[in-house]
């Protein structure tokens, strides 16, 4: 059975799954569909095509599933769809897709979106994804599973965001960021790799010290980017998350990617 507070307004429509948790004042509209044990705390807004996955938790004054901050948005029946066990924090705000996105947003599972967090129209965010306070992703950003936008960070439209990505907190992201990397600064620049993510996620010694090396002789000075690609996909082709890094670079983007800052005054 679930649990619907007296002050909380349902909607005729919406689908309510099993020892689901609707707190006071929560409005939940007709096309909404909770999975089963889903919890909202309370004062919680859902609307649009919306659906949540099992064991989703949503605190106050979250905003998930209305009308994209697009202005060419003219009402059409776009989707918003959240994964399992995805942790949605007070304040933040979901929006559903467009028609000039695939009319889709989609965020996976096991995912913790902190407070003020915003993920756009038409984004694509994977499994085990951390947006910290105030994170914020602009219309169409794909953030690959793992990665974590730190806080007050903005990550402009259209960017790619690799799986287990860092995202320094005040960081402004117009380049799209390799797997496994890090930046910080606005604009962000490339600092290294996410060195602290890759030891508490389990990787081994040997393939952190492969992608040390693929990552200085990807970004090297010399030669071409394209050209640095092609060496490393040859010497490191039996390496799977360097590979992971050259498949990234090698598709296609509307955006450039991010790179190390180089010191102009060295010689």
């Amino acid at each position: 059975m679930s649990k619907v507070h007296p002050t909380a307004v349902v909607e005729d429509g919406a689908q309510i799954g099993q020892d689901v948790e609707i707190g006071p004042y929560c409005v939940i509209g007709p096309n909404v569909v909770l999975g089963d044990r889903v919890k909202l705390h309370s004062h919680v807004a859902m609307a649009g095509h919306t659906t949540l996955g099992e064991e989703c938790e949503v605190y106050p004054f979250a905003s998930v599933g209305h009308a994209p901050q697009d202005l060419k948005f003219k009402g059409e029946q776009s989707r918003l769809i959240v994964g399992k066990r995805t942790k949605i924090r007070e304040g933040a705000t979901l929006n559903p897709g467009t028609e000039g996105g695939g009319m889709e947003t989609t965020i996976g599972d096991d995912c913790l979106l902190m407070t003020g967090a915003h993920v756009g129209h038409d984004c694509h965010v994977g499994n085990h994804c951390i947006l910290v306070n105030n994170g914020t992703l602009a219309g169409h950003v794909v953030v690959e599973d793992f990665a974590i936008v730190g806080g007050l960070s903005a990550v402009h439209q259209f960017v790619r965001i690799g799986k287990h990505a860092m995202i320094g907190g005040m960081t402004g992201v117009e380049s799209d960021v390799i797997p496994y990397g890090s930046v910080i600064g606005n604009r962000a620049y490339l600092s290294g790799l996410n060195i602290v993510g890759l030891k508490r996620r389990g990787f081994d010694r040997e393939t952190i010290h492969s992608l040390r090396k693929a990552y200085r002789l990807l970004f090297a000075q010399e030669g071409t980017l394209a050209e640095r690609v092609e060496e490393v996909a040859k010497d490191f082709e039996g390496v799977g998350p360097v590979m992971e890094i050259i498949n990234f670079l090698k598709a296609e983007s509307m955006r450039s990617v991010c790179t190390p800052k180089y010191d102009s005054s060295a010689g």
